[in-house]
């Protein structure tokens, strides 16, 4: 990772295709959705998805997706309301390199700015989860589950 370059830019005409094209290591691709239909989630949810790439001077490493104040679990709690980190797409060349260090604090400075105290994000357990990536992270576990995801939370 570069470092100097580093910057989440809005996807756009210019670059979706090649946001489309991004790939994860074939064993993660049970772990995160592909872009695709992060995208399409974005257009449905509207303005509390936020879905950013992510690049390192000209060259796209990667994929976010946040979502901002929506209500968790009005079932239980109506004024449960969370932001956090909803994907995480890093390319496969470009793992292990810090990009998903950067985009976590990225989503976390965003949501900082916006008002928010907790960064919240929920994964795939198993052997190529990305659960110890989020815990080295500082992220703790709540206990709850979000389908079949933990989910995490980090003090903003």
């Amino acid at each position: 990772m570069s470092g100097t370059g580093l910057r989440l830019e809005t996807i756009t005409p210019a670059n979706v295709d090649a946001a489309l094209g991004l790939r994860v290591h074939p064993e993660q691709t049970d772990n995160v959705a592909p872009v695709a239909t992060s995208l399409a989630e974005a257009y449905a949810y509207g303005e509390t998805a936020w879905p950013r790439a992510i690049y390192d001077g000209d060259e796209l490493v990667g994929f976010l997706m946040a979502f901002v104040d929506i209500r968790w679990n009005a079932e239980k709690d109506p004024e449960d309301r969370r932001s956090g980190l909803w994907r995480l797409n890093i390319g496969a060349a470009h793992q292990g390199m810090g990009y998903g260090r950067f985009a976590v604090e990225a989503v976390r400075e965003e949501l900082r700015r916006r008002g928010a105290s907790q960064l919240y994000v929920s994964w795939h357990q198993g052997e190529h989860g990305p659960g110890e990536f989020y815990r080295r992270l500082g992220f703790r576990e709540t206990g709850e589950l979000a389908g079949d995801q933990a989910v995490g939370v980090l003090a903003i």
